[in-house]
């Protein structure tokens, strides 16, 4: 049973920089994980966000990087699918390396000409570890000045949304600037068979850890709104007037939703933000950064927030709409509730929507509490997912 970070061979730096950010036990993927990534094997990880992957590849990385003897060129690509999970990344290296001389950069798209040149600059001149996201990088490789010829190890964090966002073509392109002779990870929280398969070209002959995909922390408070379309934007504002000073997060399938619910909460006085990939980058981060530091207290956000960003201290989750996938569920409401704290998930159900909120309850072996709404807000839908809402959808029976 490995108790301490002291068991796993790690540098005294390195230890210095866990424990100068208070972590002081390795989770179970980290345990497993880091020996067999200092040993220089390829490793097919299946863990959702909070299990402490990030550290399970970063750390063993960070080692083996600071042991080169002549760090000219690019030792460490890691590949993932948004903005915010590079820049968190990034800072994680610099808070696991601090004690270190490692040096690394996120790269982007959603910038301006300064940070693109800063970008190509990073690139010629040679660090140690980049931390891209596929299209931004495409264009650099493009341009023909990116070396990645001394890369020792090449990783992908959450592939599966990688793949489901079509960047597929775009990781194929940039592994074939990389040399066949290397370290490959790859991290998804799901294994669905596109990722099996794209493991198999990837990966020689991996270990395959799998963290079972955790059920709904008991300090979250479940519930859903069962309702019609028109009423989920006055039952939103009803259910935030008595939570004006909890930390929220509202989830939004639909980007073109997120700005119309953020609309309509700050007409009713809230203070929230929007983030979702049509804003600028600068945008993203203002709102990001605002919500991080408690300055806003609502944050409306596209499902680029629901995996991977590491957000402390939210209080509610509200699902504007169910999630397409069961599992997008679990990493939603996961947002809160951690540590020991308590925290509030609530879902807005639609009658087409039923059916798919069936499959989450099924998935988390819960039934959620069906919560009430007020009679000046209408009559509510019943809560029938048997039943065929779709009335558009219907089945006849041929005649003989």
């Amino acid at each position: 049973m490995i108790e301490n970070f002291n068991q796993l061979n790690l540098q005294p730096e390195i230890i210095d920089g866990i424990q100068s950010m208070g972590i002081e036990k390795p989770t179970p993927i980290q345990a497993e994980a880091i020996p067999l990534i200092l040993e220089g094997k390829d490793v097919l990880g299946i863990a959702q966000t909070g299990t402490g992957k990030t550290a399970a590849f970063l750390l063993p990385v960070i080692q083996r990087v600071t042991a080169i003897s002549d760090r000219k060129k690019i030792s460490v690509l890691i590949i993932v699918p948004t903005r915010e999970l590079a820049i968190q990344i990034d800072q994680a290296i610099q808070a696991y390396g601090y004690f270190t001389d490692i040096s690394s950069i996120p790269i982007y798209g959603g910038g301006d000409g300064k940070i693109f040149n800063q970008e190509r600059h990073a690139l010629e001149s040679g660090i140690d570890i980049v931390v891209a996201t596929p299209g931004r990088l495409n264009t650099h490789v493009n341009l023909g000045y990116v070396d990645f010829s001394h890369i020792q190890t090449l990783i992908l964090d959450e592939a599966d949304r990688m793949l489901d966002m079509g960047f597929l073509p775009d990781i194929q392109r940039i592994i074939k600037h990389t040399p066949k002779e290397k370290q490959s990870l790859m991290f998804s929280a799901t294994m669905p068979e596109k990722i099996y398969q794209f493991s198999k070209s990837l990966l020689n002959n991996p270990t395959k850890i799998s963290i079972a995909l955790s059920k709904p922390s008991e300090n979250v408070d479940q519930g859903a709104f069962v309702v019609y379309s028109n009423q989920k934007i006055p039952v939103l504002i009803n259910y935030l007037s008595s939570r004006k000073e909890k930390s929220t997060i509202i989830f939004s399938s639909r980007k073109s939703e997120v700005n119309g619910i953020q609309a309509s909460l700050k007409r009713k006085g809230f203070d929230s933000l929007a983030m979702s990939s049509d804003l600028e980058q600068a945008d993203r981060e203002f709102a990001l950064n605002e919500f991080r530091n408690q300055k806003c207290k609502i944050l409306v956000a596209t499902d680029v927030m629901s995996r991977g960003i590491d957000i402390k201290g939210v209080d509610v989750v509200i699902n504007f709409d169910v999630p397409g996938d069961a599992e997008d569920y679990v990493h939603r409401i996961g947002r809160t509730g951690r540590a020991d704290a308590k925290g509030e998930a609530v879902t807005f159900i639609v009658p087409e929507d039923q059916m798919k909120f069936k499959k989450i309850e099924k998935l988390i072996g819960n039934t959620v509490n069906k919560l009430a709404i007020e009679e000046r807000f209408g009559e509510a839908p019943v809560y029938n997912p048997q039943h065929d809402s779709n009335p558009k959808k219907r089945f006849w029976k041929k005649k003989k």
